[in-house]
């Protein structure tokens, strides 16, 4: 049991079982599940959502290194590019959709549609590669086109707010990160309990989402050279005190139970302009934005024809087009309650479809776990 258990955790189990247990809560007692949501919304999103995008990033950081699984650094290159691409497709063709429906008003929805769900496309990344350059692929991706989202939705508050103290406070916390790795501490705590929460009170009164606060710090974290599987689950099982996603193999999934059920909890009613804005954006706006972002970068020579594997390309296109419980909760933050915000929340549930489509293109282009040589 405690075997099955430990192979599943790079799959985020917990996750789509607190969206199901919101949806159904929402919708028989929507009453006293609100009351629960909004008294959980600051600590599980402001706080444990920044431990889940700090374990993606130190993810992400080895992958990109001399053991990691991704070949080169235009590999890297070309993930931050489709990442940045396929935001900026997403918010165009939001942008569009909502001026052709004239509902100037949801036009500040735009950053919603940046976002990728993480936690759930790394699962269904996983299923269907299993290990290797695309998942780190699509973990690069997701977590660029969240940054993007996160400090989109936090720009205005941060320029109203623009305290250079709050700023410095972000310094200090990256100057004593740095302190910790030349003095050459070989656990995290220092990090986690010293620096973390001076980063997060500096973002946090700078204006900017304190989700992002553990990410500058992140670089600084200790590891130790070793051969890096992305769906390796025993890989939690050593290390704890050095390597961040060690650490919080557990504690992260509870995260994400909590993550699902704090924000999933949508109504079954709604469905207006801004939910088909919100569907047409991610999968139909993002997937053509990654595509053309990679097709852009092979013909500029930022990569070679051989670097790109358009069967792959295209499968992780369609994952990324998973907003879901990530777009569920930028959409609490854009709009207050009311109908405007029901609509969204009812589009970026629906971005889910993104999941089957992507197992779809992957069965019919022969990718990853349906390629020949894994069938039979």
């Amino acid at each position: 049991m405690r075997s099955a258990w430990r192979d599943a955790l790079p799959y985020y189990p917990l996750l789509p079982l607190g969206a199901l247990i919101a949806l159904v809560w929402a919708n028989a007692a929507g009453e006293s599940y609100f009351r629960m949501a909004q008294a959980l919304a600051f600590p599980v999103n402001d706080i444990g959502v920044a431990f889940g995008l700090a374990s993606l990033a130190q993810e992400v950081l080895e992958a990109a290194g001399p053991d990691g699984t991704l070949p080169s650094r235009r590999h890297v290159w070309l993930a931050i590019a489709s990442g940045v691409g396929g935001a900026l497709a997403a918010a165009v063709a939001y942008a569009i959709y909502v001026h052709l429906a004239h509902e100037q008003v949801l036009i500040q929805g735009w950053p919603i549609v940046c976002s990728v769900d993480v936690f759930f496309g790394v699962a269904v990344a996983r299923s269907v590669f299993r290990r290797g350059a695309s998942v780190s692929t699509f973990v690069i991706l997701a977590v660029v086109s969240d940054i993007i989202a996160l400090v989109m939705i936090s720009w205005r508050t941060c320029v109203a707010a623009a305290d250079p103290t709050a700023w410095s406070l972000i310094l200090i916390a990256l100057l004593l990160s740095l302190a910790f790795r030349w003095l050459g501490a070989r656990t995290l705590w220092p990090y986690l309990l010293i620096a973390g929460p001076i980063a997060w009170v500096g973002c946090y009164w700078a204006g900017l989402h304190p989700a992002l606060a553990l990410l500058p710090i992140v670089p600084f974290f200790p590891r130790a050279r070793r051969p890096l599987a992305d769906f390796d689950a025993h890989r939690h099982d050593r290390s704890s005190v050095t390597h961040f996603e060690s650490l919080m193999a557990y504690p992260l999934q509870l995260v994400a139970f909590l993550f699902g059920l704090v924000n999933a909890g949508v109504l079954w009613r709604g469905v207006d302009t801004a939910t088909w804005a919100v569907l047409v954006a991610s999968l139909a706006g993002r997937p053509l934005g990654v595509l053309a972002t990679t097709a852009g970068a092979a013909i500029s020579g930022l990569v070679r024809d051989g670097d790109v594997r358009w069967r792959d390309v295209s499968v992780i296109a369609f994952i990324g087009s998973i907003g879901g419980v990530f777009a569920l909760f930028l959409s609490t933050t854009v709009f207050p309650d009311g109908p405007l915000l029901m609509e969204t929340k009812l589009g970026a549930l629906a971005t889910f479809a993104g999941a089957p489509l992507a197992l779809i293109v992957a069965r019919a282009l022969r990718v990853g776990r349906f390629a020949p040589d894994r069938q039979g």
